[in-house]
């Protein structure tokens, strides 16, 4: 399988970056955890709640290097109980490619390759457990549990206030993300990567989390922040219509397993 042609210069700045954006705490690596706050315990509530359902999922991610970048879209639907969904990534920028199809059940996601990414565009499978991503911010093969795990635990969050996200009243709560989440699925180069910024900074990388939960106590938006100057990466997720059917895709009969290696080729993985 021939690698999707990408952006060299906006993946690696996050980890050669020499500077970091202050705003953000930072954390001693002997700290301590204290009992969950309020706004602790209702992010980790929705986000039980939000994995008891399903939701139609609209996500973007963008990186830039200050100069230039690209974009990832996702798109479709996953029901997060039953563990079955249908996406659709596409890469925005300086270079479009096709949609990356993807069937998720819940030991396996499917993948479709499009004919540039292999002379016989077929389907391709890949354990969902084991999966890593290779670009900072973003999910093994898109799996949107991957941000929820995340934002469940979010160090020290604060309530904004309510706002509208997509026309629903939701509470606005903000944190950040600690080092060994930020981590989470990441694979071993990227995870070096972060630990030798963290070193450098003698503290935690700065990540914010937002997170709105509507009032049903389900979340409805989620957005998470790196920035080390002049590198931005930022994710953000809307999940609507939950409770809805979602229609997924028979499983693909055949399927080729997906090597490591071809997932960190295509950004659109994850």
């Amino acid at each position: 399988m021939r690698r999707s042609i990408i952006l060299a210069g906006a993946v690696v700045l996050l980890c050669s970056a020499c500077s970091a954006s202050n705003g953000s705490p930072k954390e001693s690596r002997t700290s301590t955890s204290a009992a969950p706050s309020a706004e602790a315990t209702a992010i980790r509530d929705a986000v039980e709640a939000t994995t008891k359902s399903s939701a139609r999922v609209t996500e973007q991610v963008i990186y830039s290097d200050g100069t230039r970048g690209f974009a990832i879209s996702v798109t479709g639907g996953l029901d997060f109980a039953g563990g079955r969904g249908h996406l659709k990534a596409t890469m925005l920028g300086q270079t479009v490619l096709d949609p990356l199809d993807e069937v998720f059940t819940k030991g396996t996601v499917y993948v479709k390759m499009a004919l540039h990414m292999a002379d016989d565009p077929t389907w391709w499978s890949a354990p969902r457990d084991k999966a890593e991503a290779h670009y900072f911010l973003r999910a093994p093969l898109n799996d949107p549990e991957h941000l929820l795990r995340q934002l469940a635990r979010m160090r020290k969050p604060t309530k904004v206030g309510e706002e509208k996200v997509n026309g629903v009243p939701a509470v606005h709560y903000r944190g950040w993300l600690d080092h060994e989440t930020l981590k989470l699925r990441l694979s071993k180069d990227r995870r070096d990567g972060l630990d030798m910024v963290r070193s450098t900074m003698n503290g935690d990388i700065p990540a914010p989390a937002d997170v709105w939960v509507d009032r049903s106590g389900r979340v409805v938006r989620a957005r998470t922040t790196l920035t080390m100057e002049p590198g931005k990466a930022t994710t953000t997720m809307d999940l609507t219509d939950h409770g809805a059917p979602v229609e997924t895709p028979p499983v693909p009969s055949g399927a080729n397993a997906l090597s490591p290696e071809d997932m960190g080729g295509d950004p659109r993985m994850g």
